[in-house]
């Protein structure tokens, strides 16, 4: 799997992306997973791996796009990809509108970019993109704590490792 040089992209460690699937491990085949923030595509080429009928890769940063064409390509994979070059707030909108229904929307916004993961989360939140048994995780610096709920979404689990951690949230039942 290639890379980009510098700091643009932070690509999910190995190790908390073995985490990540051995936790989701066996909910994965037949599902549509949706890679936000996407980077050099890993996570959802990951989850293609695992069964995953479908995976979505969004990333604006035109050079991460032409990477994980690449990285799609040198990998045989091809129509079960797909991959959205732009902002992940135009990707929801897309996603919303052609009624996708994703069990699995992973978010991994640059960790400096602090406002991408509340006006990210919100948006889902707020979105009917999420399948009823679906579950959003995102990866963040461990010792930055996110919302216990964001419209319909609520935090059932965090997973620390290392610097990092993993908060899955799934959508509140109805009271």
């Amino acid at each position: 799997m290639r890379s980009l040089k510098g700091q643009m992209l932070r690509p999910t460690s190995d190790r908390l992306r073995e985490t990540l699937f051995n936790i989701l491990g066996p909910q994965i085949p037949g599902t549509t997973f949706v890679d936000l923030y996407a980077g050099t595509g890993a996570v959802g080429i990951e989850a293609l791996s695992r069964g995953a009928r479908h995976a979505i890769l969004v990333e604006q940063h035109p050079p991460a796009v032409a990477l994980i064409r690449r990285n799609l390509e040198s990998l045989g994979i091809g129509a079960e990809a797909e991959i959205l070059g732009m902002s992940v707030a135009r990707a929801l909108e897309n996603l919303e509108t052609r009624h996708v229904h994703a069990q699995f929307i992973f978010l991994d916004p640059p960790y400096a970019a602090d406002a991408e993961y509340e006006s990210a989360l919100g948006a889902l939140g707020e979105s009917s993109l999420l399948a009823p048994e679906g579950r959003v995780v995102v990866e963040h610096l461990k010792k930055r704590e996110l919302a216990e709920r964001l419209g319909d979404l609520e935090l059932t689990r965090v997973v620390q490792q290392g610097d990092a951690a993993l908060s899955f949230y799934r959508l509140a039942l109805a009271a």
